[in-house]
């Protein structure tokens, strides 16, 4: 068996770790699927939403979808448009605060 044989089958266990190591990645590091939550302040007249090509499921009495390419502020204010006035608005765990809110109401029906 030559040097490098040898070399690499040692080195076998090793690469092997390191490569599970590399598909096992922590659920916190990959994005959430309800990256946002839109909360109306009434039932919607339908659980079915999509805005700007972004779609939108009802689940727990709110809107909630993965992250899309629109900023957040166009998706608030399409959500509003669409739904009515939200009581929460909220991305990547980070709920708006009232002046955010406010102004993504603004464009409610």
């Amino acid at each position: 068996m030559s040097v490098i044989t040898r070399a690499i089958l040692a080195a076998a266990p090793a690469l092997a770790t390191g490569f599970a190591a590399l598909l096992a990645t922590p659920a916190s590091a990959q994005l959430p699927i309800n990256y946002y939550i839109a909360v109306p302040t009434a039932a919607p007249a339908s659980t079915r939403l999509i805005t700007n090509g972004t779609a939108w499921r009802w689940e727990n009495a709110a809107f909630v979808s993965s992250k899309a390419p629109q900023r957040d502020v166009i998706l608030c204010a399409a959500v509003a448009k669409r739904v009515g006035p939200l009581a929460s608005f909220t991305v990547a765990g980070k709920a708006y605060d009232a002046d955010a809110l406010a102004s993504c109401n603004n464009h409610a029906k």
